[in-house]
């Protein structure tokens, strides 16, 4: 089954509703710039009250290797997950946590197309890889921005990727688009935040519930 995310908690009701929902994972935001923050305290009150089967990842941008440690303990997270410019120093973020590394698409494209299979040869990996998640977030906006990228262009070297090593689909998904997303790509998993949301940080319980049960449905015709 595809793996889901929902991410940006910032409250417990969210949370329990996305658990309850069948996602396999939550996700927090530390980063103050986005709409979706949330503070360690908030995080770990909410941490305390999930099913421990649920995995707990913290979203971080470009944050000192030694605070990402820190929160990740506080908060009680099972997971990390990088959303700026990390992969260029994975020796610093090498944490006993699975680890996912968000990458805007256009990026690793290019880089793709010039190596090939090479992936060692220009995105060094941490020893903890959960999955590389493709974004259409810009360096200006790292995520949050509901907008996806070409699914149908990025086909070919998205089936290659998956041959390699777990790459999840990020940006832009919602309930209407999921199963397009899952039927073209075939992902390890998605990740979603703004298309579930009744406004930045608060999400709709409907949507939570409908998106998950869309994901189930592609499961199920992709076999």
């Amino acid at each position: 089954m595809t793996w889901v995310k929902i991410c940006g908690m910032t409250n417990l009701e969210d949370a329990l509703t996305a658990v309850e929902a069948g996602a396999d994972a939550v996700g927090f935001v530390f980063y103050e710039k986005s709409p979706r923050n949330v503070s360690v305290e908030a995080a770990r009150e909410i941490v305390e009250k999930l099913p421990e089967g649920v995995e707990k990842v913290g979203v971080f941008v470009n944050e000192l290797p030694a605070r990402v440690s820190a929160i990740a303990d506080e908060a009680g997270l099972t997971a990390v997950q990088f959303h700026g410019d990390e992969h260029q120093n994975p020796e610093m973020y090498a944490l006993d946590r699975r680890t996912f590394l968000c990458i805007p698409a256009n990026r690793v494209e290019v880089t793709w197309r010039k190596r090939g299979k090479a992936i060692g040869s220009f995105m060094a990996l941490p020893k903890n890889l959960g999955a590389i998640m493709l974004d259409s977030g810009t360096p200006g906006q790292r995520g949050g921005t509901g907008k996806s990228f070409d699914w149908r262009e990025a086909k070919a070297w998205v089936a290659a990727m998956n041959q390699l090593l777990p790459i999840a689909i990020a940006g832009g998904l919602n309930i209407q688009n999921v199963g397009k997303a899952i039927a073209i790509l075939k992902p390890w998993g998605v990740d979603v935040a703004s298309g579930v949301e009744a406004r930045p940080g608060k999400k709709d319980p409907e949507k939570v519930r409908a998106f998950v049960k869309a994901v189930r449905e592609a499961d199920r015709k992709t076999g």
